[in-house]
C-alpha cells in the first residue's frame, strides 16, 4: 500500500462564506487525556471549543478511546488534529461515538500508530465519522476497508463500469455456492458504497459522477443476482425454451428493464431500483439441457410463464432480503402492469396488449426511462420498440387539444403527490416530491418529450439534464432557463444525497429541528465557522431554486396557454422537421 496516493483534501469550506472573526485558536486538548490531576471545569471548557455539544459523553469517549497508558499516549499524540478535524463535521459528538466503535473493533496500538504517521487518513476518518453514520458503520464492520480506501486511484478517480465489474468477477468467481455469492455481491456493494459515498463528501465527484456511480453498480449487481438465480433455477427446472418461427426449439430469453432513476442513470444513494421483468414468449415450457453430460432435473417441465415468475420471485428475494452482510438493493415492482397487483413478469406480447388496451400517461412519461439493466439486452431492446409507439403516440397528429389534456393529466398526477405532501406537513420540506421539488423538473421535462418526441426524436434522452440540453437545442427553452433549472436540479440531488447517505435511509424531507438543519447544511458545504448563519444560507439557496422550478412548472402546467415553452412545442409539432 502506498501511503502517497490518498487524494488531497478538498477545503473545508468550498462556498461562500460571510465575513467572520478572526479565528481563535483551539485550547490543546492533550491534558484531558495526559493530566495528572483532571479538573472538570477545564475539560468542559476544552470540549466545548470543538464543536460538541453533550460534554460529559465526549469526555467518556475519549476515555474509553484511550485504552491502556501506552496507548493513551499515542492517542494523545494526534488528538489536537483528531478534535481540530471533527469540529469541521456535521456531527462532532457522533463523530467521537464512531471513533470508540472503531478503536475498540481494532487492534488499537498498531491502527494508531498507523493514523499517526499518516495524518491524512486520520482527516478522512473524522470526515466520514462525523458526516455519514451508514458510511461510518461500514467501516467499523470491517476496519481493513481502511487500508483499502488508501489505495492508489481508489479516491483519486471514479469508479467505472468496466472497473467495477472486473473486480466483482474477481471477488466473486471463484465461489461455488449460490449462498456465498450473493453475499458476495453485498459484500461488493457496501465496498463500492463506501467509495463513491466518500468521493461525494469529500467533493471529488459531481452529481451527475455520483449518480452514474450508483447506477452502475446497480445495473452491475442486479445482473450478477440475475445470472445466480437463473443459473441456479436451470439446474432445478432445466432451460425455459418455446419454438421459434422455423418450428425449432430455442431457449427463452429473459431482461430486466430499470426504470425511474435507474434507467436514467439518475440513481440515489438510498433509492429502491424501479424494475420491470419481461420475458420473450409465454409459449413453451422448461426442458432438458443439452450436452452429453446433461442431468434430468426434477422440476423439468413446468411453462415458461411459471418458471419466468419463479425467476422474478427469487431475484427479487435476493435483491432485497436483508442478511449478515446486508443488502443488494430495495427492489419496487409497481410499474409493472397492472401494479401491485399484476404478474411479477409478463411476456413481450402480453406487455404490448397491456399498453395498447390499459396504458394511462403516467406510464408513457415512466417509460421515457426506461433501459436494460440486466439478462438479454436483445430482449431489452425488444420491449423498448414495443413501447415507442406507445410512449410517443401510435399516430394520429398531435393538436392543441390533445396536447392540452396530456398537460391535464400530469397536473392531476402532480395534484395527487401536492394532497399528500400537504398531509404529511412536506409541501415545502421534500425535495423530491414537494412545491419546486426534483419531480417538477422531471415532469416539465418529460411531459414536454411525450409532446414532441414523435415528431422531433432529437428531443429524448432519458436523463434529466440531457433532456434540458436538448429542449435549448431546439429552441423550446431558452438558455437562462436551463442553466437556472439545472443549477436547481443540481442542488437539490445533491440535498437528496446528504439527507440519505447519514443513515442509509430513503429520506427526501428537510429535518425540522434547527440542529439537524445546521448539519444537514455543514454536509452539503456551507461552512462550521458559524452554523446558523450556514443553515440561514442553505435556506436562502432551497427557497430561491423551489421558487425557480415551481414558477417554471406552473406556467406550464397551470397556464399553459400563455408559457413559452408549450408555445414553442405546439409550434414544434405543428411542422415537420427534419
Amino acid at each position: 500500500m502506498s501511503r502517497h496516493s490518498l487524494p488531497p483534501l478538498p477545503p473545508a469550506l468550498p462556498r461562500a462564506q460571510p465575513a467572520s472573526q478572526n479565528s481563535v485558536s483551539k485550547p490543546d486538548p492533550r491534558p484531558i487525556l495526559l493530566a495528572t490531576k483532571r479538573n472538570v471545569g477545564e475539560v468542559r471548557a476544552i470540549l466545548s471549543t470543538y464543536g460538541l455539544r453533550d460534554l460529559d459523553q465526549a469526555d467518556r469517549n475519549l476515555d474509553a478511546m484511550a485504552g491502556d497508558p501506552i496507548q493513551r499516549r499515542r492517542l494523545a499524540d494526534i488528538l489536537p488534529m483528531l478534535m481540530e478535524s471533527i469540529s469541521r463535521t456535521a456531527d462532532p459528538d457522533q463523530a467521537l461515538n464512531h471513533w470508540e466503535r472503531m478503536l475498540a473493533n481494532v487492534s488499537r496500538a498498531s491502527f494508531l500508530d498507523y493514523l499517526r504517521t499518516w495524518p491524512r487518513m486520520l482527516d478522512l476518518l473524522c470526515v466520514i465519522f462525523g458526516n455519514s453514520d451508514a458510511l461510518a458503520f461500514t467501516l467499523i464492520r470491517d476496519p481493513t476497508l481502511v487500508y483499502w480506501l488508501a489505495e492508489e486511484e481508489v479516491l483519486s478517480r471514479p469508479p467505472t463500469r468496466k472497473g467495477m465489474e472486473g473486480a466483482l468477477r474477481k471477488s466473486i468467481g471463484h465461489l461455488t455456492s449460490t449462498g456465498l455469492k450473493l453475499d458476495g455481491l453485498r459484500r461488493f456493494r457496501r465496498r463500492e458504497m463506501l467509495r463513491i459515498g466518500v468521493r461525494d463528501l469529500l467533493r471529488l465527484a459531481t452529481v451527475p459522477e455520483t449518480t452514474g456511480s450508483l447506477s452502475d453498480l446497480a445495473c452491475l449487481l442486479i445482473h450478477a443476482a440475475y445470472e445466480i438465480v437463473d443459473a441456479d433455477l436451470k439446474r432445478q427446472y432445466g432451460v425455459p425454451m418455446h419454438q421459434n418461427r422455423h418450428g425449432r426449439w430455442v431457449e427463452t430469453k429473459f431482461t430486466v428493464i430499470g426504470m425511474g432513476k435507474l434507467g436514467g442513470q439518475e440513481l440515489n444513494y438510498s433509492s429502491d431500483v424501479d424494475l420491470l421483468y419481461i420475458y420473450e414468449s409465454d409459449d413453451g415450457e422448461t426442458r432438458v439441457p443439452t450436452g452429453r453430460h446433461a442431468v434430468k432435473p426434477a422440476g423439468v417441465g413446468i411453462s415458461n410463464e411459471e418458471y419466468f415468475e419463479i425467476l422474478s420471485r427469487e431475484l427479487t428475494r435476493v435483491l432485497t432480503e436483508p442478511t449478515r452482510e446486508g443488502y443488494v438493493f430495495r427492489v419496487d415492482l409497481r410499474l409493472r402492469a397492472e401494479g401491485s397487483v399484476g404478474r411479477l413478469a409478463r411476456s413481450l406480447a402480453s406487455y404490448q396488449r397491456h399498453y395498447l388496451v390499459r396504458g394511462q400517461v403516467w406510464e408513457r412519461l415512466a417509460l421515457l426511462k426506461a433501459s436494460p439493466v440486466a439478462g438479454s439486452h436483445e430482449i431489452g431492446q425488444a420491449f423498448l420498440k414495443l413501447v415507442k409507439l406507445f410512449v410517443l403516440g401510435a399516430g394520429g397528429k398531435m393538436d392543441r387539444d390533445k396536447a392540452l389534456a396530456i398537460v391535464q393529466d400530469v397536473r392531476a398526477v402532480k395534484d395527487m403527490i401536492d394532497a399528500k405532501m400537504t398531509d404529511r406537513g412536506h409541501g415545502q420540506r421534500n425535495v423530491k416530491l414537494g412545491t419546486g421539488g426534483i419531480r417538477e423538473v422531471e415532469f416539465f421535462v418529460q411531459t414536454v418529450q411525450v409532446l414532441a418526441g414523435r415528431k422531433v426524436p432529437a428531443l429524448l434522452d432519458r436523463s434529466t439534464l440531457g433532456s434540458l440540453n436538448r429542449l435549448v437545442r431546439k429552441k423550446l427553452l431558452s438558455i437562462e432557463d436551463r442553466d437556472a433549472l439545472t443549477a436547481a436540479y443540481l442542488f437539490l440531488r445533491d440535498v437528496e444525497h446528504k439527507l440519505q447517505m447519514v443513515h442509509d435511509l430513503q429520506t427526501h424531507a428537510l429535518p425540522e429541528s434547527s440542529e439537524e438543519l445546521e448539519r444537514c447544511a455543514v454536509r452539503i458545504g456551507y461552512g462550521t465557522e458559524d452554523r446558523k448563519k450556514a443553515a440561514e444560507l442553505f435556506q436562502a439557496d432551497h427557497k430561491r431554486h423551489t421558487e425557480m422550478v415551481h414558477r417554471t412548472f406552473r406556467s406550464f402546467f397551470v397556464e399553459p396557454m400563455t408559457s413559452s415553452v408549450f408555445k414553442a412545442t405546439l409550434r414544434t409539432i405543428a411542422f415537420k422537421h427534419s
